[in-house]
Parts: structure tokens; sequence; C-alpha cells
């Protein structure tokens, strides 16, 4: 049966509310005064005609009509459909366009789709997809990582307390394999492990690493030059990768790792729900088993899984993995100390002395420090251990000092012990009360000097005074010699009286409880 015809005008109205606007075919129908089964059937037959719009407004009414009401004896067999999930796949590959792939249906179906309507059909398919799935990550390009909101809860076997622990969740975007591990912390050196174990279970590295503006990789968010935290831009350095963060208000920029996370929520957190683990490593083995499930499991509106997607196009696109994974380096800025070290983690660390004063910048891992001044690399050290104080590299010194470079604190004292007992007694003092031997190694050098100005016998007797006094610098002998206080006679040190008060007990109090007053003076 002939299909019903309608004017020209109206086929144009209909098409353009279709196709342009998004009415349904229902509210066509209304706007147009014309039954909704007309309506379809139009549709249906433009469709099938390769028709889109605005293309339609080019043609004769004569050529519209031609189409769309050609005799079924006459008619064109319908264009072969390309298969779109292949189409959807294919453009996840590098170098790969909507064209090159119309260029090659063509090749083989001379008859099918011109290429606007190839775009049009495929626009059409992709709207059924997630937001996530329709967007276009080229292979091996990208990784979205993140910290999972829910945390996970990790029991003391001693104590019984809860600690939670952490996800660090990561998902390549072409293919949307994940990565999740647990952490007991959201740190710096924790997010650094992440990526680490991250490109490690992928056995690759991606071009691009996404964060969100968190704090623990972004030190300052900005749309056209983000500050990225100083060790985590060293670990893209590392492995080759480009850290840039998501766009501030920009939800979609973060859809493909909040997604992510939202199925390792659901698919392994809330599936180990029941357990109880009671260390970390427990809880991880546990979280993996589930993450090969959740890649395994297939789509569930396109072929395949994030497994199968990920062996077809992310990881043959992946950089090769260096040959050793990151150390963690801890960056921190100093200001070079008059003795010409700077300080890190309880530690001293020389540098050129010319540098006193300057602001530096100090790299350290956990076996070696390095110090840079502008850029330039100026000093470098193995880490100092628990119990070791300092570093001091002797070409770092003024001349002055070099020679006494490698004397040790015992030859110091014992030099200052040639002007008599209480000088080096006081020596020793200073000895362990000095941040660094070179400040000690100065004052005893001073005390020496003194001595050739106010005798040998007047040092050491200064000395006695400065220790019962607990005064341990070179000013302070100096300034009881300058004084001439080293010939007064100390046999104790000065004590303050303290006031009578009713609240405070005296020693004949605690020996009538038996106590011992030398115990009571010897606490104060």
């Amino acid at each position: 049966m002939a299909a019903r015809r309608i004017s020209v005008r109206k086929i144009l109205e209909i098409l353009k509310l279709k196709w342009q606007d998004g009415l349904s075919n229902r509210q066509i129908a209304v706007n147009c005064n014309v039954s909704p089964s007309t309506v379809s059937d139009l549709i249906q037959r433009a469709t099938h005609a390769g028709l889109s719009w605005p293309s339609v407004q080019q043609m004769t009414d004569k050529e519209l009509e031609a189409l769309l009401y050609v005799d079924v004896s006459t008619r064109k067999p319908p264009h072969v459909m390309p298969d779109w999930q292949q189409v959807h796949k294919e453009l996840s590959r590098p170098g790969v366009t909507l064209k090159l792939l119309w260029w090659e249906y063509k090749e083989l179906h001379p008859d099918g789709f011109q290429y606007t309507q190839f775009c049009y059909h495929y626009r059409q398919w992709a709207k059924h997809l997630d937001v996530v799935m329709r967007q276009h990550h080229k292979a091996g390009e990208k990784v979205f990582v993140d910290w999972a909101g829910q945390t996970f809860p990790i029991y003391d076997p001693v104590t019984g307390d809860i600690h939670p622990a952490y996800m660090f969740v990561a998902v390549l975007g072409a293919s949307n394999y994940c990565f999740a591990h647990l952490f007991p912390a959201m740190e710096l050196n924790y997010w650094i492990l992440g990526h680490c174990l991250a490109f490690e279970f992928f056995g690759g590295i991606p071009v691009i690493v996404v964060p969100d503006n968190l704090k623990t990789g972004v030190t300052k968010a900005n749309y056209y030059d983000p500050e990225i935290n100083p060790t985590y831009a060293d670990m893209a350095r590392h492995y080759g990768v480009v850290v840039l963060p998501t766009r501030v208000r920009k939800p979609n920029d973060k859809a493909k790792v909040e997604n992510a996370v939202l199925h390792v929520e659901r698919n392994i957190l809330a599936a180990l729900r029941d357990y109880t683990f009671f260390s970390l490593d427990e809880a991880n083995a546990a979280v993996l088993k589930e993450l090969e499930a959740l890649n395994n499991r297939p789509f569930q509106k396109l072929h395949g899984s994030r497994t199968s997607w990920f062996l077809e196009i992310d990881k043959p696109a992946l950089k090769p993995l260096p040959e050793k994974r990151y150390e963690m380096r801890q960056w921190k800025k100093a200001t070079v100390h008059m003795d010409y070290h700077v300080e890190f983690e309880k530690s001293l660390y020389s540098v050129p002395y010319k540098l006193v004063g300057k602001s530096v910048e100090i790299l350290a891992t956990q076996t070696i420090v390095e110090i840079y001044h502008q850029g330039m690399l100026v000093a470098r050290h193995k880490r100092c251990g628990p119990y070791q104080r300092f570093s001091t590299i002797k070409e770092h010194m003024p001349f002055s000092h070099q020679k006494y470079a490698y004397r040790s604190p015992e030859d110091m004292a014992a030099r200052a012990g040639k002007l008599g007992k209480h000088a080096e007694e006081w020596a020793h003092g200073l000895f362990e009360r000095c941040e660094h031997p070179e400040q000690g190694y100065r004052a005893v050098l001073g005390l020496i000097q003194l001595a050739k100005k106010y005798s040998a016998k007047r040092v050491n007797n200064a000395c006695k005074r400065a220790i019962t006094y607990g005064a341990y610098s070179y000013r302070s002998i100096k300034s009881i010699l300058e004084k001439g206080l080293d010939r007064v006679p100390v046999d104790h040190p000065p004590q303050l009286a303290l006031p009578e008060h009713e609240n405070i007990r005296g020693a004949a109090y605690y020996a009538e409880k038996g106590g011992d007053e030398r115990w009571v003076l010897n606490r104060h």
C-alpha cells in the first residue's frame, strides 16, 4: 500500500522538529497537525534514505520526494549499517578519526552512507552509552587518579582498635581498566607509592596523569598553570609523564575517575564489608582478587570487558617501565646557617661557605641528600643515620677551617686540657651542647687564643667559674676574663631564696613523712 504523501514544506518542518529540535513523534504530530504514525513513517523513510538535517534543505522538492516515496519495486536496498561498537573502540586508537573509519567503510560498501550520515548515525548510537563511556581517550594516553571517599576498617589484633584505610584508585582512559590499593593515610608518600604500584600493575606508563586538584599532589590549582607538588613533579620526571590536573568546576573532567571510584566502592569495598582484616597486606590481597573480578566483568552496553579492552587497546600503547621504581624524594627549602650547614631531619649538611645566608632547596631520598641553589646542584651527601648528627665536606669549609677538618671533639678537648683540667672539662661540656662540632672547634680555638692574652691559669679559672654557672660559650669565658671574675673564688652556685608562703612546704615537712631531704633538694 502506498504511503500517504504530505507536502514538502511539512516534510521539512517535521524533519527539523525531529533532528534539530529533538521533539518526540507525538509532540511533532500535535505541532504539525498530522498523526503520530505519519511522523513515524516519515522519520523511518528519511533514516533509511540516509538523509540528515540540514542537508535536506539543499534538495529540490522532486529529489526529496523521489528518495522518500520511491516505489518498492525500484527502491534501493537499505545502506549497510556499520558495527558501531567496533567504530567506538577503533576511535580509541592513536590517530584514528571518524573520517578515516568512514573511508574504510566506503571501500567495503561503496553504496553505503555518506560521511554526514555516517557521523549522524554514530552519534545517535553513542547516546545510549554512559557519559563516561562516550568520552574518547586515546589508547595509552591518560590515567585518572584519586582517593576514594569511603574508608575501609583495619582491626588491631592486640587492642581491637579500628584504623581506617584509604583506597587509591587509578583508571586508564581508553579501556577503563582499574587499579586500587589500600594505604594507612592520604599522605604524599602513599600518593606517590600508589602511582608507582599502578604503573607496575598496568605494566607500562601512560602519557598523562590526571589527578583532581587535591592538596596531596597540586599545591595551587590554576586553569593555565597549576602548581604541582615538587615531589609529585619529581616522580613525573622519573616516569616521563605529564601531570595535568582536572579543570576547576569542570565535572566532566572528573567523570572517568569518579565513575571508577564508584565501581570500586560498590564492587570491592562493599563486597568485602562482612570480612575482618587485621593488616593492610591481608586486606590488599582481598582487594586484588575483587579487582580482577571487576576488570573481567563484561560491559553492560559494549562487547568485552575492561581487561579485554586493556589488552587490545591500552596495553600496546603504554610506554615501558623504567628499570627502577621511583625512590621517594623529599623537598625542603632552607637558609644556609653561618656555619655553612643546613638542617634536614635533625642532621646538618655542609654547603660551600660562600652560600652562607642564601636560600637553598634540599632534595632527600632514603640514602642521599642533595642541595640546590638557584637550580644548580651545590652539595651531595650520603644521608645521615639515626645517630649521625652531621656531614661535612672539607672543600666546603673556608681555608682557615680546613686544617682542623679531621680533628675530633676529643682531640680539641685535649688541646684545651693543656690550659688546665677545668678548661678540658669545659670543652667536653661545650661539645655535648653544640648542634655541630664545628661550632665547638671555633670556641676551643678562641679559648686557646685567650690564653695568649690572659695566661693559661686565668683561662682555666674562668672555665671553672663558667662550669659552675653552666655557661658554655666563648663569649662567657671572654666576659669573665674581661671583668676579672676569674679571680673571685666560687664554691657553690648562688641560689635564689624562695619567698615564705603557706602553700610552700619545706624540707622538714618531707623529713617528718620519712623522706630524704637530700632527695628533695636534688629533685631541683
